[in-house]
């Protein structure tokens, strides 16, 4: 707790020298990302949708379920902080039918694994951090009117796609929160929900 607390204190220190000045719902969820990253670029890259992170604060708070595309970001996300607000965390990609529909459908399990997280009878805040045809599965579906999600955190890291797929969830109606460019993560992801998440705990 102690070195997490210096490494906040030196977060904010070198902020101020940078001359960055985050807006104020904004800045715990940024802060914490740098935390993990180590890389004050988040500072200038993150973008968030109008009211994102009331709307993410009023789906914690109501119960809503998260889903990730991978099971590193499942591991990263506090569970039972979540469960605190009748929350639960999911990740498809290991489930048998996942795989055996992406096979069939020469499709990858991330984008199915979407198709899957759709049928939870909740809503549901997506956290993607590595694969880019989740977010692109997720604007399908959405332009299709087949399913829209309650909220959207988009940071897949790389080259492919990645980029590309971050725009498109920028151009839905789904409140947001995107890292614009090409990085991201797993880690990031589970940054960002915990952010959120602490935020709510510390406000009870």
């Amino acid at each position: 707790m102690e070195i997490e607390k210096r490494s906040f204190e030196i977060i904010a220190e070198e902020l101020a020298a940078r001359k960055i000045v985050l807006p104020p719902d904004q800045d715990p969820i940024t802060r914490r990302v740098i935390h993990t990253s180590a890389d004050f670029e988040y500072a200038e890259t993150m973008r968030y949708s109008e009211g994102a992170i009331a709307r993410a604060k009023e789906l914690i708070c109501s119960g809503a379920d998260i889903v990730t595309d991978t099971n590193m970001a499942l591991s990263g996300i506090n569970k039972k902080q979540l469960a605190k607000f009748g929350g639960q965390v999911h990740c498809f990609m290991a489930d048998e039918t996942v795989a055996k529909l992406a096979a069939e459908r020469k499709t990858t399990r991330a984008a199915v694994s979407m198709e899957m997280a759709a049928k939870i009878d909740k809503p549901v805040i997506f956290a993607v951090g590595n694969a880019p045809t989740a977010l692109i599965q997720l604007y399908e579906m959405i332009q299709q009117g087949s399913y829209t999600p309650a909220f959207i955190i988009g940071v897949p890291v790389g080259f492919v796609n990645v980029e590309a797929a971050k725009e498109l969830i920028m151009e839905t109606d789904v409140p947001y929160i995107v890292n614009q460019g090409r990085k991201g993560g797993s880690n990031i992801a589970a940054a960002i929900c915990n952010a959120l998440i602490y935020t709510m705990v510390d406000r009870g």
